[in-house]
C-alpha cells in the first residue's frame, strides 16, 4: 500500500512534464505578439526594381508589412485579409516576397490582386531572419518610428485584421 503512496507524486510530475511539453511543442497560431523592437534598416530591392527599407517606414507613417510566397497555400488563404486591410489602409500596406523568384511574385499578384503599396525581394530569406520570420505568412505592424509593433504568424483571420487595424488606427506619439 506505501508503494502506491510514493507513486502518486511521480505520476503527477510525469503528467506535468508531459502537459508542458505539449504546450511548448504546439503554440496556438494567430496569438498576437506585442513588441517594442526596431524593425530590420536594411534596404531590400523591389519588384519595380527601386529599393526600400522599413526602418523608418515610407512615408513615416505606421505601415503593415506582410511576408509571403507564392508557393505558400496559407498566403493564398490570408490574402482577401490583405486586400481588405489595403482597402482601409491604402498605401500603407507592404509585402516581402520571401524566397521565391521575382516572376513568380509577380504571377501570383496578378492572380490574387495585388494589395501591396510596394512589394520587397527577399530571395535568400536573410529579410525574414532579420525581421525573426518563424515561417511565412507572417504580419508585422511597425510605427512611424521603425518599431515593431505587433507580430502575427500564420495567416491574418477577420480577428487579425481587428487587431492590425486597431494598431494602424492607434495615434503614436
Amino acid at each position: 500500500m506505501k508503494r502506491w503512496l510514493a507513486a502518486i507524486p511521480v505520476a503527477l510530475l510525469v503528467l506535468f512534464a508531459g502537459l508542458a511539453l505539449s504546450q511548448l511543442l504546439s503554440p496556438k497560431k494567430g496569438e498576437f505578439e506585442r513588441l517594442s523592437r526596431a524593425a530590420p534598416d536594411r534596404p531590400f530591392n523591389t519588384l519595380d526594381g527601386g529599393e526600400i527599407a522599413f526602418a523608418p517606414p515610407p512615408g513615416n507613417e505606421t505601415i503593415i508589412v506582410n511576408l509571403f510566397a507564392s508557393w505558400c497555400a496559407p498566403c493564398e488563404a490570408e490574402h482577401p485579409q490583405l486586400m481588405a486591410l489595403s482597402e482601409r489602409f491604402p498605401g500603407r500596406v507592404y509585402g516581402v516576397l520571401y524566397k521565391d523568384t521575382a516572376e513568380n511574385g509577380a504571377e501570383f499578384l496578378q492572380r490574387m490582386g495585388n494589395p501591396f503599396a510596394r512589394v520587397a525581394e527577399d530571395p535568400d530569406g536573410q529579410g525574414g531572419l532579420d525581421f525573426g520570420l518563424t515561417g511565412v505568412p507572417e504580419t508585422f505592424v511597425i510605427s512611424s518610428e521603425g518599431e515593431i509593433l505587433l507580430h502575427v504568424a500564420g495567416p491574418l483571420g477577420p480577428d487579425d485584421v481587428k487587431e492590425v487595424s486597431g494598431a494602424l488606427d492607434t495615434p503614436r506619439n
